[in-house]
């Protein structure tokens, strides 16, 4: 019995009749239920958004910006959406009506936009008060979980839209700004360079200074050496004037008496002169009435009245010379005076006679004559003394007087001029502190000088480094600065829709679930097979080879109806024909060897693999993504090498990989082939829980 024989027979049982015919056309319509009818009804769910009713809640007050300009940034987001079609946008009054719409599943969500969406929106404008402008979504996951990652993109986009559209504002703004700042940095710079140039003047004049301050300090110096000596003189003075105060004092002290002393003189010359007088007179009449008698006694007279006369003008010249008033030299004189004055020569008793006594009597009235006229005018002198003698007094008082008065004057000069030295002490000081402070003033604005005239070469330096953009320039770089990262998406194979980037894995998982039905009305392995004498290897492919043929048919209808039907237009649509007759070839020997080595249990096996390759093959998601277990079930089930084929033959992507999982699908059907060879050696022996398993499905 060779291999077609096994299989043309066993499929000449399967359509002998109406009912199987339509069973096994309904097996080969499975494929098409599960995976063409579920890519049609999701192939472009995206193109169909603006059928769902979302809620559109628009509150923005607007806002003007800080160049004049308004902005109603909420009102132009809300005629985007609506221009955009994207969803059936509702416009609803209120946010609490549009939260219960979604709510009660009327709205599948809300975009509210608040009151102060345009006002944050030029909040950063003004640095101390900027915030985010902000969109509000509220979601329902019980309308559509899917729902709300959509409205998330949805979202997401709005907000870089207009975040892209105020940043081009801003940065406009901002470059705007810095042309400002470029013209008063240029601006700073002349004022620098002006400033330099005040400075250097500044130091000439601090050099200048500097050299005044010091010509001050020399004459402060120089001050302050003749104050000292004007100290030493005024303390000379002050002890001159108070010795001079001392010897005044005692002047006035010793002429005290002088007045009267001088009085008395003046009486006692007086006396003199009046006593001369009458000695005179007497004489005369003495001389005329005895004439020898006369002349001695004249003589005698005027010897006595000499001496007296002197010892009283010595004694008074003394007096005046003690007190300071004449000098030695004119007491002297004074004595000398009266010394000279001549007496009257003696007469002689014996010789005398009488005429010749007469004339000597006559000659010597002559000089008591002249005594008497020498005793009044000494009297008269000694008047004039006494008269003058208060005054010398009062003018010594007086003289004294002043010289105490001078020689207080003179020691609160001496004080004075202390302090006068005190004080040039201190303007030296201050005249060498000023120095200092003049030459650090002139090393400062030598600094100053130079710094000056580095700030302005430096802000000349920086206003060129400053950017000032033109127009154009100012609106490239503004759109580059609000949206700087630009993404070029190269791609090397795209789907064309949703339902296309599900398709790889839907046409696998149909494929595997229609080849799955198959076990339920044919046998893995006929009894007539097993009751033969047919090698083992050949009842295995005999009875593998009808669930090829119906396997081959689910995979060229699943195919033909997707790329037509549907439109899924594969890059390479033969070779994806061919690929999913592989993987028809490797599914339907697998899930045949399994059942038939298993029996009933093997069909639970069947739907474990299915179930495991579900969640392993990285149809949704990379699989990559999942738990590491499930990692080696991708590696070792082919579903996952299927779809990542299935991507490649259908986008247009790199071909390479192809061959490789062409060889690992004949492995598998070799793998398949070699189950159901075990299971026919296997069932050629038969037991009781053949004729009676103990589980039928």
């Amino acid at each position: 019995m060779t291999v077609l024989r096994l299989a043309r027979s066993e499929l000449k049982r399967m359509t002998g009749g109406l009912l199987p015919k339509l069973t096994i056309l309904a097996l080969a319509l499975v494929p098409l239920l599960y995976g063409a009818v579920y890519l049609y009804a999701n192939w472009d769910p995206y193109g169909k958004l603006n059928q769902i009713d979302a809620a559109l809640v628009v509150q923005d007050s607007g806002a003007t910006a800080a160049d004049g300009t308004r902005l109603e940034a909420g009102r132009k987001v809300a005629e985007s959406l609506v221009d955009g079609h994207v969803f059936n946008w509702k416009t609803v009054a209120s946010t609490e009506e549009a939260d219960q719409g979604v709510s009660n599943g009327t709205y599948a969500f809300a975009l509210k936009i608040p009151q102060d969406f345009s006002a944050n929106l030029v909040s950063p404008g003004s640095f101390d008060a900027a915030n985010q402008a902000m969109l509000n979504v509220t979601t329902n996951d019980a309308n559509n979980y899917l729902l709300s990652t959509i409205v998330d993109k949805l979202t997401t986009a709005v907000h870089t839209t207009v975040a892209k559209e105020v940043g081009e504002e801003t940065a406009n703004q901002l470059l705007t700004g810095f042309g400002t700042i470029h013209t008063q940095m240029l601006k700073a710079s002349d004022g620098a360079g002006q400033l330099a140039d005040g400075v250097a003047r500044l130091h000439e004049g601090t050099v200048t200074l500097h050299q005044g301050t010091g010509e001050l300090k020399t004459g402060a110096t120089e001050l302050y050496n003749g104050e000292l000596k004007l100290r030493d003189g005024a303390a000379s003075l002050s002890a001159g004037a108070g010795q001079l105060s001392t010897g005044l004092t005692q002047l006035k002290d010793k002429t005290a008496a002088l007045p009267a002393d001088a009085q008395r003189l003046a009486d006692g010359a007086a006396q003199v002169a009046a006593g001369n007088a009458a000695l005179n007179t007497a004489f005369n009449n003495t001389v005329q009435a005895i004439p020898g008698q006369l002349a001695a006694a004249q003589e005698s007279a005027q010897q006595a009245a000499a001496q007296a006369q002197r010892s009283r003008v010595v004694a008074s010249t003394s007096r005046l010379v003690a007190a300071g008033v004449l000098t030695q030299e004119q007491a002297d004189k004074v004595v000398a005076d009266v010394d000279a004055t001549p007496a009257p020569p003696a007469a002689s008793a014996a010789s005398a006679a009488a005429a010749a006594s007469g004339a000597k009597l006559q000659a010597a009235a002559a000089q008591v004559q002249k005594l008497a006229d020498g005793s009044a005018a000494v009297s008269a002198g000694a008047a004039q003394l006494a008269g003058a003698a208060p005054a010398l007094s009062d003018a010594v008082a007086k003289a004294s007087a002043g010289a105490d008065q001078l020689a207080g004057g003179s020691a609160a000069l001496a004080a004075g001029q202390q302090n006068a030295v005190d004080g040039a002490g201190r303007l030296v000081q201050g005249a060498q502190k000023l120095d200092d402070g003049a030459a650090q003033l002139e090393s400062g604005a030598a600094t100053a000088s130079d710094g000056a005239g580095t700030l302005a070469a430096e802000l000349a330096k920086g206003a060129g480094k400053v950017p000032n953009p033109d127009d154009a320039q100012k609106n490239s770089l503004s759109k580059v600065m609000a949206d700087p990262v630009a993404v070029s998406n190269v791609s090397q194979a795209k789907a064309g829709s949703y339902g296309a980037g599900l398709a790889p894995f839907f046409l696998t998982l149909a494929l595997w679930i229609g080849i799955f039905m198959l076990v339920q009305a044919m046998r893995p392995v006929t009894q007539r097979a097993l009751a033969s004498n047919a090698p083992a290897w050949k009842i295995a492919a005999g009875g593998w080879l009808p669930f090829l043929a119906v396997s081959a048919v689910q995979a060229s209808l699943l195919t033909l109806v997707v790329d037509v039907g549907l439109g899924l237009d594969p890059a390479h649509p033969v070779l994806m024909w061919f690929l999913m007759l592989a993987a028809a070839m490797a599914f339907s020997a697998i899930i045949q060897g399994v059942v038939a080595l298993l029996g009933s249990p093997g069909k639970l096996v069947v739907l474990i693999l299915l179930v495991l390759q579900l969640v392993s093959s990285g149809g949704t998601f990379p699989w990559q993504t999942t738990p590491e277990p499930l990692h080696v079930v991708h590696q070792i089930l082919p579903m996952g090498y299927v779809v990542s084929g299935m991507r490649h033959l259908i986008y247009g992507a790199d071909l390479a990989l192809i061959l490789p999982t062409m060889l690992g699908l004949v492995g598998y059907t070799l793998l398949g082939l070699a189950m159901s060879t075990v299971a026919v050696r296997k069932n050629k022996y038969w037991t009781l829980k053949t004729l009676k398993p103990e589980i039928a499905v």
